[in-house]
């Protein structure tokens, strides 16, 4: 089988983790969980395992210098500089106008933390093996809640790599919005249906002739960027006038919604997009009582009596008693009060839009 080659979609406006993260420095460069940053963790999951290739990442030049200082092999990495953002189907075009036709995209987001990062592998090769049949691939991650933030893949018909294998996925039935929370609790009922988690295998090739088929502007303009483009050592700068006609549009309203060869692997592999506070705090260490303390290095905290509660703090001591269902984040001048469910509306903040 083919390489696979991870394609890292890096950027980000930075709202939704604020005030930790900025739109300077968003949630990607930040070391959320655990002590690598999501961006660094993204490409470690590949990084010298059999069967995966040397990234391609794609970033906007804002956050070009976070890139360069946080990729583990930098003299192996190629990196795609947008000139403005223009949403996933162009990132996602950039990198395969750059690829040879039959290689193997693993098209990941470079801010969501996987905790079983074998599973994760495992994933990648049954869907690149489908990604060599022309099937564009999504991975569909276990829907353990009726989460009503993100999208639902519903499973169909079982697809095998090869006539003699057992089944590798299956093909994609339906593409389902973001449900409201009666229709989430129908579909965990109902089962069969997984979370969106917004990574992708494809062969370039057949991807690109998808695109042109489905937003065949937006192709072309891709191309023409491509084309009147320059490499500046290890990168690569699309012509910024020819970007600037791209029509922002995510990849699976351009493509996955639309093309007959979308098909869907399994991945049970502890996975959170870090979504917001919430997810943050889900997906850190709790003592007995659900608390967390989101170690910067330098904030301290002291919680007694609480349940529930995530404190991170960069500096000043943070003391809560006898609080429940709480968030408290101290990032320089900048403090952030919000219970769970509240977090969903943290970008709204005029702080963090703003910033």
């Amino acid at each position: 089988m083919s390489m696979i080659v991870p394609v890292v979609l890096c950027g980000g406006s930075g709202t939704r983790l604020w005030p930790r993260s900025r739109k300077v420095k968003p949630k990607p460069f930040l070391p959320l969980v655990g002590d690598t940053t999501l961006f660094e963790a993204t490409l470690l999951r590949c990084h010298g395992h059999a069967g995966f290739g040397s990234p391609v990442i794609v970033t906007g030049a804002v956050h070009l210098e976070h890139v360069e200082a946080q990729v583990p092999d930098a003299a192996n990495s190629r990196i795609i500089v947008e000139p403005q953002g223009r949403n996933t189907a162009a990132a996602i075009a950039l990198a395969a106008l750059r690829l040879p036709a039959d290689a193997v995209m693993l098209v990941c987001p470079s801010d969501h933390h996987i905790g079983d990062a074998a599973a994760f592998r495992a994933s990648a090769q049954a869907a690149a093996a489908l990604a060599t049949q022309d099937w564009l691939v999504s991975f569909g991650i276990s829907a353990t809640a009726p989460e009503t933030g993100f999208g639902y893949l519903k499973q169909g018909e079982a697809i095998a790599a090869t006539d003699d294998d057992a089944a590798a996925g299956f093909r994609v039935a339906r593409f389902v919005e973001k449900p409201d929370l009666d229709r989430a609790l129908q579909f965990l009922a109902e089962g069969g249906y997984w979370w969106n988690g917004g990574i992708f295998a494809f062969r370039a090739g057949f991807f690109l002739s998808e695109l042109a088929a489905h937003r065949p502007a937006l192709f072309a303009a891709v191309q023409a960027a491509v084309e009147q483009g320059h490499e500046d050592g290890l990168r690569f700068h699309p012509d910024p006038e020819a970007f600037a006609l791209i029509e922002s549009e995510s990849v699976d309203y351009a493509v996955m919604e639309n093309t007959a060869r979308a098909a869907m692997v399994p991945a049970t592999m502890a996975w959170s997009d870090i979504g917001n506070w919430q997810a943050l705090h889900e997906a850190l260490a709790s003592d007995a009582d659900g608390n967390a303390v989101h170690n910067t290095g330098r904030g301290r905290a002291e919680l007694l009596g609480c349940r529930n509660v995530l404190v991170s703090s960069d500096g000043p001591r943070v003391s809560v008693v006898g609080a429940s269902d709480l968030i408290v984040v101290v990032d320089g001048d900048e403090v952030l009060v919000s219970t769970p469910a509240g977090a969903q509306a943290v970008g709204k903040l005029t702080g963090a839009v703003n910033q």
